[in-house]
């Protein structure tokens, strides 16, 4: 007979109206600049069936599933006769807050259901930054020194070195940064501090802005953990006035200047010195915190070459030829080999069911 193939759900959660659908009414011309990438980028629905079609092209038989803000949606999937072998897990919020994203990975873990990426309780602490950067320094991994502020107040003598970086220590994908996030006086602290207080709610994290070179650190792999090659970010096309941050508008907003002024280089021009020492941290991270199957490390280089981790994201966007799909792609894997990896990974975690008992919770 021939052989079944692997059936993957790629599981999702989308309901608000995309941005990115809305940017392709603007009419380049009318922009103030002019933008050096094309501003009608791919929207979130089509990113979505590009991972299900590199699976696909990967031997697959996939299925696109949005669970809509709707739990009852899931349970489904996993408790009917259509259950998927594994979960290809995108969803990074339920019902507008982001702290669910753990809990949606939770629910796949109750039902027994092999799925990618991060545990539940690793994408929980990821989310704490306070708590990660304790965690890191705890085991010797080199971060920026900081301090978390609950109310938008700090004494002039704080222990920190300007210039500082203030953003939200509760956010992902780079929101509440912008230019006026680094500051260089107790003035310009308070001023952000309370900004962040804000806009997006207590905790606040201040730390140590690290003059430098920034880097991109893909790790993928569970036993050992493997290095992808390091990106580095050229920032010498920024105006004066903006300092060299990968801030929310470069990343993501094609409208904004930024975005179109700041490029990757990979492999990264690093010494043999600054390269192992950007493994060791990165690695020695991507083990501490509990990643598993693919993360991404955004970095700080001093110019005398000592790395600092800024951040630890689980689950990270795997746009094709984007950050760490870039990585992956400069390795010699394609967009669908490395889909099928990261799937690999999750399968091996596949459990073995007792002798007699039905093969998955809800059938039988």
């Amino acid at each position: 007979m021939p052989e079944i193939p692997t059936t993957v759900a790629v599981l999702f959660n989308h309901v608000d109206e995309d941005e990115y659908e809305q940017i392709r009414n603007v009419d380049p011309a009318t922009l103030s600049f002019e933008p050096e990438y094309d501003i009608h980028v791919a929207t979130i629905m089509e990113e979505y069936r590009a991972v299900a079609r590199g699976l696909r092209q990967a031997g697959y038989r996939v299925r696109l599933v949005n669970i809509r803000d709707d739990v009852a949606v899931l349970a489904r999937l996993l408790r009917g006769a259509r259950r998927p072998d594994v979960v290809f897990n995108l969803v990074e919020h339920y019902r507008d807050d982001p702290e669910h994203e753990a809990h949606i990975a939770g629910v796949l873990d109750l039902h027994g259901v092999p799925y990618t990426g991060a545990t539940p309780f690793v994408l929980s602490l990821l989310r704490r930054k306070g708590l990660t950067k304790h965690l890191l320094l705890a085991n010797g991994v080199p971060t920026p020194r900081y301090r978390i502020l609950y109310e938008p107040r700090i004494p002039r003598r704080h222990g920190l070195r300007y210039p500082l970086m203030v953003k939200p220590a509760r956010e992902d994908a780079s929101a509440g940064v912008s230019r006026e996030s680094v500051v260089r006086d107790h003035a310009g602290l308070l001023e952000r501090a309370r900004y962040v207080e804000q806009e997006f709610g207590p905790p606040t994290l201040v730390e140590e802005f690290i003059e430098g070179r920034e880097l991109h650190a893909a790790v993928w792999g569970n036993d050992p953990p493997e290095m992808l090659p390091i990106i580095e970010f050229d920032f010498s096309d920024l105006p004066p006035d903006q300092p060299n941050i990968i801030s929310f508008d470069a990343k993501w907003n094609p409208l904004k200047e930024e975005y179109h002024r700041v490029f990757t280089v990979c492999p990264a021009r690093l010494s043999r010195r600054a390269q192992r020492r950007v493994e060791r941290a990165a690695l020695s991270a991507y083990r501490v915190t509990g990643c598993r199957d693919y993360a991404r490390l955004d970095l700080r280089l001093t110019p005398d070459d000592h790395p600092f981790v800024l951040e630890v994201n689980p689950n990270p966007d795997l746009t094709e030829g984007v950050s760490f799909m870039e990585s992956a792609e400069r390795a010699g894997y394609d967009f669908a080999d490395a889909l099928r990896l990261i799937v690999e990974m999750a399968l091996a975690r596949t459990p073995i069911p007792a002798l007699g008992a039905p093969a998955a919770l809800g059938q039988g």
